[in-house]
């Protein structure tokens, strides 16, 4: 068996390399935590919003933003969300918790954030699902 594998390796290399990247893509993603040390859970961001007063940041399109969102949040959409980070200059030294919807895409406002200069940014940690799934309230328009 070991000896057809090898065979098999020898015999299409890009094959087998191709697949030992997405392999190795695929498991990064799984281990790694979106947002880093600076992910948040829903009890936590409820914390900061409530006695901290920091800023909840949407980065959903506007049509996910309306279909539900956490209560005072502002909508940034992370398509071009870059332009338009100076929206929030008047909130810099606040905490600013960024959400989408699973919180991968939040992760990806939160390093454009930092690299502008804010400091206290956290990424919600399962984004807007999460809350949802913590009962916590959510404004319709």
């Amino acid at each position: 068996m070991s000896e057809q594998l090898i065979e098999f390796a020898g015999n299409h290399t890009l094959l087998v390399s191709a697949f030992l990247i997405v392999l190795s893509a695929l498991i990064w993603n799984l281990v790694a935590d979106p947002g880093g040390k600076h992910a948040i859970d829903p009890a936590g961001a409820t914390a900061l919003i409530n006695h901290e007063d920091a800023v909840v940041v949407d980065v959903r399109s506007i049509a996910e933003f309306k279909d539900g969102h956490i209560v005072n949040a502002i909508n940034i959409p992370l398509n071009g969300f870059a332009n338009n980070v100076k929206q929030l200059e008047k909130y810099r030294d606040r905490p600013i918790v960024a959400v989408c919807r699973s919180g991968s895409r939040s992760g990806a406002a939160c390093k454009a954030l930092r690299k502008s200069g804010f400091d206290n940014v956290r990424n919600l940690r399962g984004g807007i699902l999460a809350w949802e799934n913590a009962n916590l309230p959510v404004q319709r328009k």
